[in-house]
């Protein structure tokens, strides 16, 4: 008796290729299902990513406006500061100045006329006419005794055109002297 297996190996043999082509074929299916889904997360990782991105980019932009905004805050600070400082050393030009006018107001000697007075810096330039040198010396003393000025330094004395009197010139620095009262309390 002969067997002939050949047929059945056949079929079988076919039968295997087909189910290994089958299992390819899935695979292959599955392989690019799975691809499929893994770059559709990718894209919606990247989606998410770039939203995130979008609102940061936002941000900064809103925080580069108030940096931008603080910045001139601080300039507009700076400028304002020096103007106070312009004020301030205003305000204490002014309180010398009329320091130095009452000053000179007490220190008159009767018989003496100034006719002029120059300030420069803290160098004071004055002219006067007295009637005789008595009252030049007297005018020097009372200016030399003002705690607010120094010592005065006399440059000419010279008689007047009709004879009648001297005009004498003088300088004198203005010294910080303390404030008076009622001038100290409207400082800043």
């Amino acid at each position: 008796m002969n067997i002939n297996l050949l047929p059945w190996r056949e079929a079988q043999r076919e039968r295997q290729t087909r189910q290994f082509f089958a299992v390819v074929v899935a695979m292959l299916l599955l392989g690019v299902v799975l691809g499929l889904l893994i770059s559709q997360l990718y894209q919606l990782k990247l989606a998410a990513q770039q939203q995130r991105n979008a609102t940061i980019s936002d941000h900064i932009e809103r925080l580069d406006a108030d940096i931008a905004s603080v910045s001139r805050y601080a300039s507009d600070i700076g400028r304002l500061g020096e103007q106070i400082a312009v004020f301030q050393a205003l305000q204490a030009e002014r309180t010398q100045t009329v320091q130095l006018f009452n000053d000179v107001a007490q220190s008159v000697a009767n018989g003496v006329i100034y006719q002029r007075l120059a300030k420069i810096n803290d160098s004071v330039s004055v002219t006067a006419v007295a009637s005789s040198e008595r009252q030049v010396a007297e005018q020097l003393r009372r200016i030399a005794a003002l705690p607010g000025l120094g010592v005065p330094s006399l440059s000419a004395v010279e008689s007047e055109n009709n004879g009648a009197g001297r005009v004498f010139r003088f300088n004198v620095e203005q010294t910080a002297a303390a404030v008076p009262q009622g001038v100290e309390e409207a400082l800043p």
